[in-house]
């Protein structure tokens, strides 16, 4: 597997649930847990970017590269590429963005989607698995993911996609709709032009970053998972779940 790094973007101020990356799970921070996911993966380095002291702190506490990044970023990719800029990355590193709220995202997806970057026609890369039950499909929280016969995207939404005009049709829908998973990987490169990109309006719709790039014409690959990952963390629904699982 070609070199590739995990940035592990780390806000303080959820809009759902403050200060959630330093919530207790199994007697340490959340971010810890999804840092020791991170090194247990294939990366050569791994880094967590944030732009709070508090987790800044913790981080270093466990031994965790940090870069310090500006409070104005609205996502975790605006926050990487600042990353890639004051560590100077080259253009063609590949990079995987590893959200803070993941703790139980398996080690062997991060491979996973850092290798659908060796395929020089995907400019950026995804994970997503089958929809099995009809609650999620209509569930705005669970972000849908259609794709092409090549396993590009085709769109993004948190809504029930595609639309069945008919009910007796459910299940061969929910078979042609994926749950996106938040993990990604880009090149360098293809992280500044997402960056230098003002978000669109489809973004902005669904709060879904990953619409800039569909937007912009770029190539999203997305992998069909080979492990289904546990839930990430938005509520406290979610954080209990969590914490019930490591118990």
């Amino acid at each position: 597997m070609s070199k590739f790094v995990v940035v592990i973007p780390a806000r303080y101020a959820s809009t759902r649930l403050p200060g959630k990356l330093l919530r207790d799970i199994a007697g340490e921070p959340m971010i810890q847990h999804v840092h020791r996911v991170a090194t247990r993966s294939k990366a050569d380095e791994v880094w967590i970017a944030t732009d709070d002291q508090r987790i800044a702190d913790v981080a270093k506490g466990f031994g965790a590269n940090v870069c310090m990044t500006a409070e104005h970023h609205t996502s975790g990719t605006e926050r990487i590429a600042e990353v890639c800029d004051q560590l100077e990355w080259p253009d063609d590193l590949a990079i995987v963005n590893l959200q803070g709220d993941e703790p139980l995202m398996p080690p062997d997806l991060i491979n996973q989607c850092a290798a659908l970057l060796e395929d020089p026609d995907v400019d950026m890369a995804t994970l997503a698995s089958e929809l099995f039950a009809a609650e999620d499909y209509e569930n705005v929280n669970v972000a849908k993911v259609i794709v092409d016969k090549d396993d590009n995207a085709l769109y993004f939404s948190r809504a029930a996609i595609p639309f069945s005009r008919d009910p007796d049709t459910l299940e061969q829908t929910l078979g042609a709709a994926l749950r996106h998973h938040g993990i990604y990987g880009y090149r360098r490169r293809v992280l500044a032009t997402l960056v230098a990109a003002e978000p669109c309006v489809l973004e902005q719709c669904e709060k879904l970053e990953q619409l800039r790039a569909l937007w912009l014409g770029l190539t999203l690959r997305v992998g069909r998972a080979t492990l289904r990952p546990g839930p990430g963390v938005d509520t406290e629904e979610d954080l209990a779940k969590v914490q019930a699982a490591f118990s």
